[in-house]
């Protein structure tokens, strides 16, 4: 599964592919394998309530668990930058200095 990608256009892609939205599957591979290929958007209204009180009763971390970085607002440029090359994180912005920093 590809959780969150919606490959559309991209102009300023890296190749031709990216470009137009395109991704390349070597299906030969996945039919050796019998990989099964299904689209369409997870269901977040039947997890939603469920993982909302797991977060409200602190039985699930979720700041932890997407490796959620708090950085000022002055770096702020420099959170786009990371994550647009790729970075494994979350930013949170905190322009007033009120969370607790990693």
């Amino acid at each position: 599964g590809i959780p969150g990608l919606y490959v559309t256009g991209d102009p300023g892609g890296a190749d031709e592919h990216a470009k137009i939205g395109q991704l390349g599957l070597r299906m030969g591979l996945g039919w050796a394998k019998s990989h099964v290929f299904v689209t369409g958007q997870c269901p977040v209204m039947q997890y939603n309530r469920q993982l909302m009180m797991a977060i409200l009763y602190d039985r699930v971390q979720i700041a932890k668990n997407v490796n959620a970085t708090v950085i000022p607002l002055d770096r702020a440029p420099e959170g786009y930058a990371e994550f647009d090359r790729g970075a494994a994180r979350k930013y949170v912005i905190d322009p007033h200095g009120m969370l607790p920093s990693n």
